[in-house]
């Protein structure tokens, strides 16, 4: 048995419930930083990449094998004794399975879609371990104000951005690929660093086109309407506290409160509600989601070719998917999206044939049977699966009535 990394602890889970290399690059969060650990042949079965996360008080470092998650928790000096120590890694245990949902049994999910739609079960097995996030919300707000006609990579840019201007830095540490260079982390700014009258000139300067004044105007709602009191036991201010209240509320009224924000739409809203506040049956909904459902779900496209989305054909979509998928339908549309991604194009094959080996002709012939086999699909994300079906039923998700109670308190 291969020994755990320096500092790392594992918490046993099948590729099938969670892909990192997937879930952290579709589209989701903007925040995860990526490494390659540069593994040699010999040591294949290693994990390849680490991913790091800056919270308020502290950066986690992930790494995937086959049936497990290793994880490990960095804390700024001074460092803390054992006693404490064990305490921290609890806590990061418990941020792990409430930020991934992994009360969720997704191998069960997968199959109950496979059974109900036949595009679904053509991809769920190259596409597996893709569940969507539970997120800060005030976080998710911003980075999806973020998002309006852009693309991942500049979104992830003006989030790191937005974190390294208007957030104090927490720790240095070094990048795991044995360099010796140290990388500095950032947490995400809480409002009332984004509501200073400076912000959106400055942000402009950064690239954020108008962007910069919807992220300004929101978080100066928020502070104005909420406050910015910083609870004696919490990290996080009192509008980010409310934000978190909007997961009580049913869809409908947490979705008007959303759209109250300058920037937010239907779409941006119901990307919070579906990957921050629990609303598991949202589906957000932009043309590409509108040629999907045209191509494979019936849609009549509209007569004169154009794609105009009116609240009317928003609404028929959503429907028209959670009709197809059910309460998780947001779930499920997230794997459809990510098998659209171009950085996904060769996700879950296999790797390509030596040109001394395979004959140009049959490489050609091959590349089309996979195209045809895999429909192309589209908004927000796995390996193929290394877990036999037995592995991924015998998986536990549910929590203790202990750690219920802790995720309802941070509420």
């Amino acid at each position: 048995m291969t020994s755990l990394p320096t500092a790392f602890l594992a918490l046993p889970l099948p590729i099938v419930q969670l892909s990192l290399s997937a879930v952290l690059k579709c589209g989701q969060s903007f925040r995860w930083t990526a490494y390659s650990l540069n593994i040699d042949s010999e040591n294949a079965c290693l994990p390849p990449h680490e991913y790091r996360f800056c919270l308020r008080d502290r950066v986690v470092c992930l790494r995937q094998t086959p049936t497990s998650i290793l994880y490990r928790t960095v804390l700024p000096d001074p460092q803390p004794n054992v006693d404490q120590r064990k305490l921290h890694e609890a806590e990061t245990l418990l941020w792990l399975k409430d930020y991934f949902q992994l009360d969720v049994n997704l191998a069960s999910l997968y199959e109950e879609w496979g059974s109900r739609d036949k595009v679904f079960s053509e991809i769920k097995d190259r596409f597996s371990g893709i569940r969507i996030l539970r997120q800060d919300p005030w976080e998710n707000l911003i980075s999806f104000i973020c998002s309006s006609n852009n693309n991942i990579s500049r979104i992830t840019k003006m989030v790191q951005n937005l974190s390294k201007e208007y957030s104090s830095p927490l720790l240095s540490l070094s990048v795991p690929d044995g360099s010796g260079v140290e990388e500095t982390y950032h947490p995400f700014p809480p409002p009332s660093a984004l509501a200073h009258p400076d912000v959106s000139a400055r942000l402009r300067s950064l690239g954020f086109g108008y962007r910069a004044e919807f992220i300004h105007r929101t978080a100066k709602m928020l502070v104005e309407t909420h406050g910015n009191t910083v609870h004696p036991r919490e990290q996080d201010e009192s509008s980010e506290q409310w934000l978190r209240t909007l997961r009580d509320m049913n869809t409908e009224d947490a979705r008007a409160e959303l759209l109250k924000f300058v920037g937010v739409g239907r779409k941006v809203a119901d990307c919070v509600l579906l990957m921050s506040l629990g609303k598991t049956d949202v589906v957000p909904v932009d043309t590409h989601v509108y040629q999907i459902a045209i191509k494979y779900y019936g849609m009549k496209a509209s007569p004169k070719g154009k794609m105009n989305m009116t609240p009317k054909l928003y609404e028929e979509l959503s429907t028209k998917f959670v009709q197809v998928w059910g309460g998780y339908a947001g779930w499920a549309h997230s794997v459809l999206f990510t098998s659209d991604l171009k950085s996904f194009s060769l996700h879950g094959l296999p790797p390509p044939m030596s040109p001394l080996s395979t004959p140009t002709k049959n490489r050609k012939k091959r590349s089309r049977e996979m195209t045809d086999l895999v429909p192309t699909l589209s908004t927000p994300p796995s390996t193929s699966s290394l877990s036999d079906s037995s592995t991924a039923t015998e998986f536990a998700c549910s929590k203790s009535p202990a750690e219920r109670v802790k995720k309802r308190a941070r509420k």
